[in-house]
């Protein structure tokens, strides 16, 4: 029994017989005329009718023995990898083999990612910053998925997707104007720090709820599908969000309206606090993938080569097939949830130092470098501190800039400001020229 229920569990979903862009409903009587015909043209599927099920929504044979499913009778599902924990790969056939130039900037964007994290993270302990959160452990996820799409596919994030951004070209001055809210951000102040978006560089921009984005991501993927326009949605999110009815939503509206977008789980152990094994107790994320019918692949998400080809192969597959893929990338968050969290109250040190030590996906790529002769620890300690320079640099830019003007504080709602609006935006203009002397106006932008 066990294995046929492996069999069953991952057999490849056929092909529907009833489609949402159709006008008509199929009757009982066309459903029994296409299994007829199916049998006709297929002598191995001849069966009586009492013998397969003719329900709609089932693909099953008829069973006169009792037996409950269970989810020990089958193996998990495998992760795939190409990179062991020093760098070697295990099959040259999975080596994508990608240029010494490619492979260069996947390593400085990572550990430039790296890098910012710490100093940002200290600017919020000092002060200088509201709220951060880290991407420590999980730049795999980011750069190897980000280098496996086309510039123009759109990007919805959760929270934790900065390395997209900055393999995309988001530049380290737009990062710092973002998190100090200053009058160069491109949203004036209006959002949480880390809360990027860019249309430039087609991300769109992050929303704090959980799983908010995911409906959306999936209406964008149906919008592109409609428009034929050869592009795919990627949707980043974690495990935690997974639990959300959101994320149910989503998966199912994209499976039923065969959308092109790829679900990009990144599984880090912990959703803020609580861990894994106390949020499910299925075989992870992938596992829900074949029940919502879509094609799905565990990757190892500190093996940045293994999130590359698993993101390529799935775009192909989304434009080819107009079917949406899930990808669940098993990674570690190795800081803190964010700058409100203290995971010490959770999980040992011993624990987070071990994937820091010895499956980290920076050290990981560095072995591989080596391997190849690329790199050593003369260009690495060059490196480090040319990035440092860099990110203070920018660091050092962004504290100077005045915060946006309080004129601004209503605009960007309306395409045109409505009259109600400008009331408010005329009565506070009065207030600050009444009683300016009681703000600290020097670090604003003037009113206009």
């Amino acid at each position: 029994m066990a294995k046929n229920i492996k069999i069953l569990s991952f057999f490849p979903i056929l092909r529907r017989c009833m489609f949402l862009s159709r006008p008509s409903v199929i009757r009982n009587h066309e459903w029994q005329a296409r299994c007829l015909s199916s049998k006709s043209q297929n002598p191995a599927s001849l069966l009586d009718d009492d013998e397969r099920p003719q329900f709609p929504g089932s693909r099953s044979k008829f069973t006169n023995t009792l037996s409950f499913i269970q989810p020990e009778m089958y193996d998990g599902i495998p992760v795939y990898r190409v990179m062991n924990r020093e760098g070697k790969c295990l099959n040259e056939d999975e080596n994508p083999n990608l240029d010494k130039d490619t492979v260069m900037k996947m390593y400085e964007n990572m550990t430039l990612l790296n890098t910012m994290d710490r100093i940002l993270y200290e600017s919020q302990r000092q002060g200088r910053i509201s709220f951060y959160m880290t991407n420590y452990g999980e730049e795999g996820t980011h750069i190897g998925s980000a280098a496996g799409l086309h510039p123009h596919d759109l990007v919805f994030g959760q929270y934790r997707e900065a390395g997209v951004l900055l393999y995309r070209g988001f530049s380290l001055d737009e990062f710092m104007n973002q998190v100090y809210s200053n009058s160069l951000d491109s949203a004036k102040g209006k959002q949480m720090p880390i809360h990027y978006g860019s249309v430039e560089h087609r991300f769109y921009t992050i929303s704090s709820p959980l799983a908010t984005q995911m409906p959306h991501a999936s209406g964008a993927a149906y919008a592109f599908k409609r428009a034929q326009n050869g592009q795919c949605v990627i949707c980043y999110f974690g495990d935690g969000a997974a639990s959300e009815g959101d994320a149910h939503a989503a998966f199912n509206f994209a499976a039923t309206l065969e959308c092109p977008i790829i679900f990009f789980c990144r599984n880090n152990g912990y959703a803020i606090s609580t861990p894994t094994h106390e949020q499910y107790r299925g075989d992870g994320i992938a596992a829900r993938g074949p029940g919502y019918g879509m094609a799905t692949v565990r990757v190892d998400g500190n093996d940045v080569f293994a999130v590359y080809n698993c993101v390529k192969a799935a775009r192909e597959m989304c434009l080819r097939e107009n079917k949406p893929v899930l990808i669940e990338a098993m990674t570690y968050r190795i800081g803190h949830h964010s700058t409100s969290d203290d995971s010490s109250a959770y999980r040992s040190v011993d624990e987070v130092s071990y994937w820091d030590k010895q499956d980290h996906p920076i050290s990981r790529l560095r072995g591989y470098m080596k391997i190849k002769g690329w790199w050593n620890e003369k260009k690495e300690k060059e490196w480090m501190k040319q990035s440092r320079k860099m990110v203070m640099e920018s660091f050092g830019r962004a504290e100077k800039v005045l915060k946006p003007s309080p004129s601004e504080l209503l605009t960007d709602v309306y395409d045109e400001m409505p009259e109600h609006l400008k009331r408010q935006n005329e009565q506070l203009k009065r207030h600050l020229d009444q009683y300016g002397e009681h703000y600290n106006l020097d670090i604003f932008k003037p009113i206009k």
